[in-house]
């Protein structure tokens, strides 16, 4: 197998022979050469694949499928790289659950005076509150985090919150931007460390056929990956985000979305710049224009708005001014309509993450302002208890990929891991069956076809052509035929980023 780190960008040409082009497609061969593909080649079933060229190697992919390159459009990957490591709390259904789970982890995972990490809980359904005085009965002497599942809240024992000043908070419970200046208060994981993680889990998402993600992580992204890109390239590209406490850093150095990051051969790019409007529906901070049912009458009964409509329009418009795109968080109706209101008031390109719920006449202006619909397929799947429940009566309009494409707007999959995996395969098969469990579809009238799905998971791309960045992804199963639990479990052959294999035998 090549070692992809050692690989220069746009090595030797290659021949991929005998490969079905697309989901479905004929055979053909592909040639790349410095990094894109430069010739497609039908070939016939009973060819045998022709011999190279001089200085030319020839991979014989025997009938498998040749996709453009999956990308991950919305993904934390330092959260991610740590995630991997730390004691999973998705599926629980309870507080006292999890308590169960902190002690049993403690117990085998010993580390006195070291912060024990937990990740993915959803406490939206739950018979129990979190409570500090919970954890604090199964793990006293230890600190404690435990991140929500959706990032937008952190539940804390004693000992972790007096770790970051706040001893006196009743609950442990902090939510929003709470939640972030306690995680930023904690011990820190060595930058070294962390960049092996990210190296690791960029190494896996590449197996599973990505070859590029948008790096929404919080802090100082850019200067995370400037200082990454200097030591081996990526196993994936990689668009880093800038945050609101960055944007005069990055005005001032004249970067722009799209301006190359370090030394990476153009892996590393500056990515958009992420703006809040509003929490999440596991929380009930997502901003929304009816109440929250047993919310009624409470400050937040409508959920919490983030960042103020004249603010965000004037971020927004010094970034555009400065060649930065926005891509604007959004996830209730009201959220929605407050972010397409301030790009109809900027008239600049971007994108709306999440979009969850929307309002009818919202659907068509995605498509009117050039607005992307940045969209997790896995979340409709995750969360369509609580949203049954807490959007009750508005379900139909909950997650409406199918609508979205309809009013002609442009569809982009994530995964917002560690929200949920880094697969994109999970959110094809999300996206195209609308369950991941023995349940019937949940509103399968927003089902989207196969080949719709791939292109959202592509960034777009549906073909292989000639020019295109050879960035391609080779599957045994056609996913046109696949079942769907093929389909989430998708075999990945081999993964080319740059013309420069970063996954597989070769």
């Amino acid at each position: 197998m090549t070692d992809f780190a050692t690989t220069p960008l746009g090595s030797a040409a290659v021949t991929l022979a005998r490969v079905r082009l697309g989901a479905g497609g004929p055979l053909a061969g592909v040639r790349v050469e410095d990094g894109r593909v430069t010739q497609v080649v039908p070939e016939r079933d009973d060819a045998a694949p022709a011999g190279p060229a001089a200085g030319e190697r020839v991979v014989d992919l025997d009938g498998r499928f040749l996709l453009p390159g999956l990308w991950d459009a919305h993904v934390h990957l330092a959260e991610w790289a740590s995630a991997r490591r730390r004691l999973d709390l998705s599926g629980t259904t309870s507080a006292r659950e999890v308590a169960d789970r902190v002690r049993a982890h403690g117990r085998t995972a010993p580390g006195a005076g070291t912060v024990l990490f937990g990740y993915g809980f959803r406490d939206g359904l739950w018979p129990d509150a979190p409570d500090r005085r919970l954890l604090d009965a199964v793990l006293p002497d230890r600190p404690v985090a435990l991140v929500s599942a959706d990032l937008h809240a952190v539940w804390l024992n004693s000992a972790c919150l007096a770790l970051v000043g706040r001893g006196d908070h009743p609950t442990g419970l902090v939510r929003e931007a709470e939640g972030h200046e306690v995680l930023s208060a904690l011990p820190e994981v060595p930058a070294g460390t962390l960049d092996d993680w990210v190296a690791d889990a960029c190494r896996a998402a590449a197996a599973r056929g990505v070859t590029g993600v948008i790096d929404f992580q919080f802090g100082d992204t850019v200067g995370a990956w400037e200082r990454r890109s200097a030591q081996v390239p990526p196993a994936v590209r990689v668009s880093a985000a800038v945050y609101p406490s960055h944007l005069d850093a990055a005005v001032a150095r004249g970067l722009r979305t799209g301006s190359e990051i370090g030394d990476s051969g153009g892996l590393v790019r500056v990515g958009p710049l992420k703006l809040f409007t509003d929490g999440s529906l596991n929380t009930r901070t997502a901003l929304c224009r009816d109440p929250y049912p047993g919310l009624e009458n409470t400050e937040h009964a409508h959920g919490i708005e983030q960042t103020a409509p004249d603010e965000l329009v004037r971020l927004m418009r010094r970034a555009a001014a400065h060649g930065i795109e926005p891509a604007v968080h959004a996830i209730g109706d009201r959220a929605n309509t407050v972010a397409l209101d301030a790009f109809e008031a900027v008239r600049c390109r971007g994108r709306i993450e999440h979009a969850q719920l929307l309002s009818p006449e919202d659907l068509p202006r995605f498509a009117e302002l050039d607005v992307t619909a940045g969209v997790q397929p896995r979340h409709a799947t995750d969360d369509r208890d609580v949203a049954d429940r807490y959007w009750a009566g508005r379900t139909s309009r909950a997650f409406a990929y199918a609508d979205l494409l309809a009013a002609g707007a442009r569809l982009e999959f994530g995964s917002d891991a560690p929200v949920s995996p880094l697969d994109p395969w999970l959110a094809v098969a999300s996206a195209v069956t609308r369950t991941d469990d023995d349940r019937p579809a949940w509103h399968p009238e927003q089902r989207l076809p196969v080949r719709d799905a791939l292109a959202a998971a592509a960034r777009g791309r549906r073909l292989i052509r000639v020019g295109d960045p050879a960035d391609l992804a080779v599957v045994d199963v056609d996913p046109l035929t696949a079942a769907p639990d093929a389909l989430r479990a998708m075999p990945v052959h081999a993964t080319m980023t740059a013309g420069r294999w970063t996954h597989g035998p070769y």
